[in-house]
């Protein structure tokens, strides 16, 4: 198999970061070919040159960093870090405001040919570090039993929207690196308090308040021996990523306040310890109490022995013991003693013990300043739980597992063993969750008639199946949960037996540990790959997914979702279909032309998608998406995992074209008037297509842009272009179908604007199952259409002129037909601006405008037969260019030859210019009608003036 298309993939952006902080972007690579170990190249693209590629650090090419990162990336400021083989950390130690910009991770190509994304960029915002952390430094000093109270002071100014962090922290003694929480307030506003701490939290005793918007308060009450040490605040900054995960982008550490704490005198302890604790009856019960303090010798202890809390003996602090008056009988008798051995060791001893001897026993030890003195502190030793049995007693019990590493799905099978027991035996199996402090969960109790019961937890069979608890022929107890569920079902398991007898029961433990691991965290992973990835139309392809995962997947329930994303860039995927793991299959209703020809196969660990007769509506990107449930669980509700594989992009290769069109060029001369059809042919093509043929028309002069006459699609419907869209033009240029294989362009009645080259583009369509599809296209030869030059010639002026006119205006422009014409003839008239037609006056006498948007503009005045002049009124700065009119003459001879073209003739070209109305203040001046007048007269009055200054010289000269 050949893998998918290459993928590659950031995380995703925009990233906002403080300035000086350490942080590390991730890039990861899938769908590739060649190596497991797939190379990266970062880069960076900065705000200033956001087109500018400046190339930073690679895994590959130690010459790749630019030369503004080359000591960075020496001195590991900036480095890779190789997660493993497709997937790397970008790390950079101390972020830099020069820092920020988009950030492209690459992979050189190791494929065998390009397909797919070979990189992804992500943008990275640098922002200044506005966390602060404040608490004054002292030294306190207290007394077992006060109370403590600390503040902190933390402040953010970020613009971006984040949460904080507050917590407390003991150093105690010269564990610098070994600081250990006290209370911390999460970004979530939740109170964590540190293991150490944790019941003193429950019981109230240790708080963390907030007050106003900066101010956490530490409160800690009753402060205990083990509280003495160093105290500081830490806040952290926290920013919700696009990824919607929260990351920790500043800290801030307070100093620290030193924390002494005095005792009050209440060094006393007490310990009590057993030669044995499990007897059988008539054995003997010696217990010690060590009473620990210093200068044991000169202190006055007294002390109570208790059995089960109520008291048994007391030795006050001379030695004298005194009992309770129902053990009184028995040191009578010998069977109980008690005695102080020295001023820190006392006594208790039972000879004899019998069943009533059970229980938990503890020494109270008090302190009194003188002999009879008042107790001034009182210290409680632990307990000593004393079981006796009964003689011959010899039960033992042993617990195990065959399955202490399971996924979630996976059956647990608990074994408890008891031996040595003469009676019938009951049996209770508890659960304590990890890291979950409380009591234990009953799970499953077999009484001594074999009655069964389950815990409330274990009752509902569709959640972990039907438990089994059994007994065993050997005495052993087997204790099956047919699906765990989640990582929740791991911990201790503690199996408790008890034996009746003669009306007393004893009682014995053992546990045992497991661990579950959920399946999301197993690696499950989903594959597509297909044999080739290009495929001829008609053929069959098939697309195989592989799931992948860290544990077995024999009779896991999955499922499979097919999506499609139609062509290269088509937006989201489609759901095609998807298997059940009963095995039916549901087929979706967007793209329903799979069903009727696709297949869906399963194997053990894959799917398959076999297609038939391929077409091009299955060109596209493929992938498959598992779902998996727990093991022998019916698979409903939410699957334990998840997986998406990568895309795999299928080309359908359609049919190739065999259209040929010929190519020869020709010419024609047609007389005016005259009707004519220009032939298009194809020589060769495909079987079974169709054909859309569009006509154009290149008029003179050579480089004008060719006009669309008319198209004719594969249906025959036709669309005019927009220079042919008149009734009059459309009832002149026809198509016709001669064959299969000839189109012709009819021309009724030539007309000289009708000259130029002209050709035909072909299309070549095929239907391919679920539509039609172009397979190529060609263009015929240039045929030339001229007119026969008439024999007579229509005089028309043709001197040249060039006017002007004041916009809002109205101007004409002038065509005078000279000289006699031919009788019973008609004339026409065209007027041309540069190369395109304005207006045309047909010979019938109607007026055609091929520019619907002049026409309320231009008039053909006519005051004599003639005079074609034209008006524009209204004169935009649009309408200045070179305009000339066309006159032609025609005849009507007969029915047959119907009108044709006698003479014709071209006018002079006349310059148009337009004038803007937003003249200055000297031409408005120099345009009005009394100074224009003056000005024209002026020369005469200076030559008037100038002669009778002469006249009047000469007279005086004679006088």
């Amino acid at each position: 198999f050949s893998t998918g298309q290459r993928v590659v993939t950031v995380q995703k952006g925009p990233l906002y970061r403080v300035r000086g902080s350490h942080i590390t972007l991730w890039c990861k690579v899938s769908g590739y070919q060649g190596p497991a170990e797939q190379n990266f190249q970062w880069s960076i693209y900065l705000p200033s040159a956001p087109e500018r590629e400046v190339q930073i650090v690679s895994t590959v090419d130690p010459s790749f960093p630019y030369a503004i990162y080359t000591q960075r990336v020496r001195s590991r400021g900036i480095y890779v870090e190789r997660v493993q083989g497709d997937a790397v950390l970008l790390h950079i130690t101390e972020l830099q405001d020069r820092d920020a910009g988009e950030y492209e991770c690459h992979t050189p190509n190791t494929d065998e040919r390009y397909f797919g994304s070979y990189s992804a960029k992500t943008n990275l915002s640098v922002m200044a570090d506005t966390l602060s952390a404040s608490m004054v430094p002292q030294v306190l000093t207290r007394t077992e039993g006060d109370m403590v109270e600390l503040t902190c002071e933390v402040s953010k100014s970020t613009a971006q929207h984040t949460h904080l962090s507050v917590g407390w922290y003991h150093l105690q003694g010269t564990r610098e690196h070994q600081a250990e929480e006290v209370l911390t307030l999460s970004k979530d506003f939740v109170l964590s308090p540190g293991p150490s701490y944790l019941q003193r939290f429950l019981a109230g005793d240790v708080r963390l308040n907030k007050v106003g918007n900066t101010t956490y308060k530490l409160f800690i009450s009753g402060v205990q021996l083990l509280d003495q040490g160093q105290l500081y605040c830490e806040a952290a900054e926290w920013i919700e990523d696009p990824d919607e995960t929260w990351k920790d982008i500043s800290h801030k550490q307070t100093g620290r306040t030193s924390l002494v704490v005095m005792s009050w005198g209440r060094d006393l302890s007490v310990d009590i310890v057993a030669a044995e604790s499990s007897l059988s009856e008539g054995d003997t019960l010696q217990l010690n109490c060590v009473v620990g303090s210093q200068k044991s010798s000169s202190r006055h202890f007294q002390l109570v022995w208790l059995l089960d809390g109520v008291e048994l003996a007391k030795v006050d602090p001379k030695g004298v013991l005194s009992w309770v008056e129902e053990y009184e009988e028995r040191a009578k008798l010998g069977q109980l003693r008690a005695f102080k051995q020295s001023n820190v060791i006392y006594v208790l001893t039972i000879y004899e013990v019998g069943l009533k001897d059970n229980g938990m026993y503890q020494c109270s030890v008090s302190e009194m300043r003188t002999p009879g003195d008042f107790s001034i502190q009182t210290n409680l030793s632990s307990g000593i739980q004393v079981d006796v049995k009964p003689k011959g007693y010899r039960m033992r019990l042993s617990v195990s597992t065959s399955t202490p590493q399971v996924v979630a799905g996976d059956a647990l099978i608990l074994l408890c063993e008891v031996r040595g027991v003469t009676s019938p035996v009951s049996v209770q199996w508890w659960h304590l969750p990890p890291e979950h402090p409380g009591p234990r969960v009953l799970v499953a109790a077999m009484e001594q008639d074999g009655t069964l019961s389950l815990g409330s937890t274990y009752r509902d069979s569709r959640s972990r199946g039907r438990l089994r608890l059994e007994k065993g022929s050997s005495g052993a107890f087997s204790l099956v949960i047919p699906n765990t569920l989640d990582e929740g079902d791991s911990g201790h398991y503690w199996c408790k037996a008890m034996e009746w007898v003669r009306g007393q029961s004893w009682t014995q433990e053992g546990e045992t540990a497991v661990k579950v691991t959920s399946m999301a965290g197993l690696g499950l992973q989903a594959t597509l790959r297909s044999r080739i990835a290009t495929i001829t139309y008609g053929k069959s392809f098939e697309l195989v997914c592989q799931v992948s995962a860290n544990y077995s997947l024999e009779e896991v329930p999955m499922s499979v979702k097919w999506c499609f994303q139609p062509g290269p860039l088509a937006g989201h995927y489609h759901e095609l279909a998807q298997g059940f793991p009963n095995g039916t299959v549901a087929w979706q209703a967007a793209q329903p032309h799979f069903q009727a020809k696709a297949q869906l196969m399963k194997t053990a660990t894959s799917f398959r998608l076999h297609i038939h007769n391929a077409m091009a509506a299955d060109e596209g990107t493929y992938r498959c998406e598992v779902e998996v449930w727990r093991r022998n669980t019916v698979p409903l509700g939410q699957p334990a995992a998840t997986t998406r594989s990568n895309a795999v992009g299928i080309k359908v290769v359609l049919p190739e074209s065999k259209l040929h069109v010929a190519t020869k060029e020709s010419s024609m001369e047609i007389a005016g008037g005259a009707d004519t059809a220009i032939e298009c042919r194809i020589t060769s093509a495909q079987n079974h297509s169709q054909f859309a043929v569009t006509w154009y028309l290149l008029p003179p002069p050579g480089d004008a842009a060719p006009l669309q006459i008319l198209r004719a699609d594969y249906s025959t419907i036709l669309e005019y272009g927009a220079e042919f869209s008149s009734p009059a033009q459309k009832s002149r240029f026809l198509s016709q179908r001669v064959s299969s294989t000839v189109f012709w362009l009819w021309i009724l009645s030539v007309n000289p604007r009708d000259q130029g080259r002209y050709y035909c583009v072909v299309e070549e369509w095929l239907w391919l199952g679920n539509g039609w599809y172009k397979l190529g296209e060609g263009a015929s030869g240039r045929t030339v259409l001229e007119l026969k030059r008439p024999e007579r010639q229509l005089q028309l002026e043709t001197a040249n002129h060039s006017i002007s006119a004041r916009e809002g205006e109205d101007v004409t422009l002038h065509c005078l037909l000279q000289g006699a014409r031919l009788p019973a003839t008609h004339l026409s008239a065209t007027w041309f601006r540069g190369n395109e037609s304005l207006l045309i006056l047909h010979c019938d006498g109607t007026i055609e405008h091929p520019r619907e948007s002049l026409a309320e503009r231009l008039y053909l005045r006519r005051p004599a037969a003639g005079d074609f002049s034209l008006t524009l009124s209204r004169v935009e700065e649009s309408d200045a260019g070179v305009y000339h009119c066309q006159v032609e003459e025609w005849q009507h001879l007969n029915e047959e030859k119907g009108w044709v073209l006698q003479a014709l003739a071209h006018s002079g070209y006349t310059q148009l210019t337009t004038v803007p109305t937003e003249l200055t203040g000297l031409s408005r001046i120099c345009s009005s009608p009394p100074l224009l007048n003056f000005i024209l007269y002026l020369p005469l009055v200076l030559i008037l003036l100038l002669a009778l200054a002469v006249f009047l010289w000469h007279f005086k000269f004679r006088k």
